[in-house]
C-alpha cells in the first residue's frame, strides 16, 4: 500500500488544482470534532480506503476525484526533494 499525501490539513479549494495528477482525491474525514481535508495520491482508491477507514473508522466522510488533469508518469511533485548526483 503505497499512498502519497500531497496536502494534510489543507483547505478543500485545492482541489481544484487542473496541475495536479488524475490518481489525487480529496478525503474527507473528522478528527477530534473538525471536518479536514487531505488531498491524497495512490494509484489505487482502495489504497487511500484503507488507509482512512484503518486510522479513522467511523470519522471518515468521503472520498472524491479532484480535477486533476495530469498523466501520474509525466507529473513532478514539487513537495519531493531532488536527488543530489
Amino acid at each position: 500500500m503505497k499512498i502519497t499525501i500531497l496536502h494534510e490539513d489543507c483547505d478543500k479549494e485545492l482541489a481544484n488544482d487542473t496541475t495536479l495528477p488524475y490518481t489525487t482525491y480529496l478525503v474527507t474525514y473528522k478528527l477530534d470534532g473538525t471536518v479536514r481535508y487531505d488531498l491524497v495520491n495512490c494509484k489505487k482508491m482502495i489504497d487511500i480506503f484503507d488507509h482512512y477507514w484503518d486510522h479513522y473508522r467511523h470519522d471518515f466522510i468521503n472520498m472524491t476525484q479532484t480535477e486533476g488533469r495530469i498523466d501520474p508518469k509525466r507529473w513532478n511533485d514539487p513537495n519531493k526533494k531532488s536527488k543530489k548526483k
